[in-house]
């Protein structure tokens, strides 16, 4: 074959390829252009801007944590958020926009997450996030409380639960654990075929470790948002990713984008390794609400409902067609649960 005409070949194959790549990016760009075009009930919603009394708390090895206080200074009972991977103390947007007028609120950014100090912290695990807490707790909430976590911010919960048993059913008067798990993370099948999803399992321990050795590169290609985050964002974060609002995708996805890359490879060990099934009986001291997205994929049903069986006066509420940003997708399910809870907790004393 002559030179010229492998080079044409060559020319050809590179040609076609690039048309491929562009033909999917126009593709990816026309359906995100037609999701955002769809009628958006939350495009005025002031995601992200909804602010209270600004405090700084100190944890006992150091770490410098913001927190935010919200409505009524003089209520009888303090609700305390912790919120979940990679995440930050804005995606309790509706629960603090729908609770603020009647109850007193304490949001928090977990260490190293939103506006929490990430420099010079060492400890970077759900045992030490337990002690976070129960330093939050010391600090800014003077009386009894209801404590709700999401996600990472529920293991924290147990965390605390495993440490301080004896807070629970004194101080502690209910607890709400919100798309979250007691272990066994690195099980889950993420909706794959077993063997693919073992496979997933073996290599991504080492492919995160990996990424956070290069943090700084990696953050700058993701501070710039894609059509590509925004419809994994979209298909993976909601249960009814058609009717979703695409200003909602957005927010979370900045939200996430804002985590930088070394505090996702430095938790996600913790994570993986998390294990507190054995410590949740102090739990059915104090009313207790587990709340989980039917097609959860994170944290599936069934760790909540292994939760539900160690607590067995707790109340399970499996939401339907909902994924793991169930207080985000929905909120009327997730407040009406904890305005219960909060009944519940006022009005029994065990």
């Amino acid at each position: 074959m002559s030179r010229r005409r492998r080079v044409g070949i060559a020319g050809a194959i590179v040609g076609a390829a690039s048309a491929g790549v562009a033909t999917a990016a126009l593709a990816k760009r026309y359906a995100v252009g037609r999701i955002r075009l769809r009628p958006d009930p939350a495009a005025n919603e002031p995601f992200g801007e909804l602010r209270g009394r600004e405090v700084a708390v100190t944890t006992s090895d150091g770490v410098r944590l913001h927190v935010e206080l919200d409505g009524p200074e003089d209520a009888p009972l303090t609700v305390v958020f912790c919120h979940g991977y990679t995440l930050n103390l804005d995606s309790w947007h509706y629960q603090r926009r729908d609770l603020r007028e009647t109850h007193r609120l304490l949001l928090f950014d977990q260490r190293c997450h939103g506006r929490s100090q990430r420099e010079g912290v060492a400890d970077r695990t759900i045992e030490r996030l337990g002690e976070d807490l129960y330093d939050v707790l010391n600090a800014q909430v003077p009386g009894p409380c209801v404590l709700v976590g999401h996600s990472m911010g529920g293991m924290t919960i147990m965390a605390l639960a495993e440490r301080h048993p004896e807070l629970f059913g004194d101080r502690i008067q209910g607890v709400a654990l919100i798309a979250t798990s007691a272990g066994k993370l690195a099980e889950i099948t993420l909706g794959l075929p077993a063997l693919v999803a073992k496979a997933v399992h073996f290599v991504a321990p080492q492919a995160v470790a990996v990424l956070g050795r290069r943090a700084a590169l990696v953050d700058r290609g993701r501070q710039f948002g894609s059509d590509v985050s925004f419809l994994a964002m979209r298909l993976l974060g909601f249960g009814d990713s058609r009717n979703v609002s695409p200003t909602l995708v957005d927010f979370v996805d900045t939200m996430i984008r804002s985590t930088p890359t070394d505090v996702i490879a430095d938790f996600y060990p913790a994570l993986m390794s998390h294990d507190a099934l054995g410590a949740l009986d102090v739990l059915d001291k104090v009313p207790t609400s587990i709340i989980v997205g039917e097609k959860d994929w994170i944290t599936p049903p069934d760790h909540s409902r292994a939760i539900a069986e160690v607590v067995p006066s707790a109340r399970l509420e499996v939401v339907p067609n909902t994924s793991h940003l169930v207080q985000l997708e929905r909120p009327e399910v997730v407040n009406e649960e904890l305005r219960d809870l909060i009944k519940r907790a006022q009005g029994e004393k065990r």
